[in-house]
């Protein structure tokens, strides 16, 4: 497993999980960060990312396809619905 270097950009970052090879890479804003074994382990890792970095964590399955997309900042708050 490689792990995220210390610090933020100080703006959201879209973490993004997708497949890699025989496991699964947490992504932030297009570069690759760590990789995991299972999709699990990811999804938890870029969970924490995300929250960090006010951003978006979206969910690619084993098809590169978004899965599953959740917002951790930034959301308005006065969105009728």
């Amino acid at each position: 497993m490689r792990r995220l270097g210390a610090g933020t950009s100080g703006r959201m970052s879209d973490v993004h999980i997708t497949p890699n090879g025989d496991g699964w890479a947490v992504e932030v804003d297009g570069d690759e960060r760590e990789t995991f074994e299972t999709q699990e382990e990811a999804i938890e890792r870029g969970r924490e990312v995300a929250e960090a970095e006010e951003g978006e964590l979206v969910v690619h399955g084993q098809d590169g396809q978004i899965r599953d997309k959740t917002s951790h900042g930034n959301d308005p708050r006065d969105v009728p619905g």
